[in-house]
């Protein structure tokens, strides 16, 4: 477990911007089984990648005309369980961390995996965000 001093500010950086923590194993089970809609979920991580690429990237990918209806982030290494369960709804994809997923009525549509995240910047993660929501959303 990483301490609270370190992991609370990379968390606010999403919720501050209008992401839902999901901290529990019910709680994920009840945000990605809904049927209707679309829902984006940051599997946030205290990685650099996370910090300069991947929270950034999902942050500019909202401002888009097409938005995802839910936006919602569990925190690996944080919140085991809501991300184990989260990472359940993200197979047949192994673990990775930073990750971004987008689902259209409770289907997985679009996925980010770590190595997509990776040596990528902000913007071009966004930009391959904005393009699934303008797809799918």
């Amino acid at each position: 477990m990483y301490p609270v001093e370190l992991t609370v500010p990379m968390s606010r950086d999403l919720t501050d911007h209008g992401f839902t923590g999901l901290k529990t194993a019910d709680s994920v089970t009840e945000a990605l089984s809904k049927k209707e809609g679309t829902a984006l979920v940051v599997v946030n991580s205290v990685c650099g990648c996370a910090a300069a690429n991947a929270r950034p990237g999902a942050k500019i990918s909202v401002q888009n005309d097409k938005s995802p209806d839910k936006l919602y982030t569990v925190f690996a290494g944080v919140d085991r369980e809501a991300t184990a369960t989260a990472r359940e709804f993200l197979l047949p994809y192994p673990p990775s961390s930073p990750a971004i997923a987008l689902f259209k009525d409770g289907e997985l549509v679009h996925f980010l995996e770590r190595h997509h995240i990776e040596g990528r910047s902000a913007e071009i993660i966004a930009a391959n965000l904005k393009l699934a929501y303008d797809r799918y959303c």
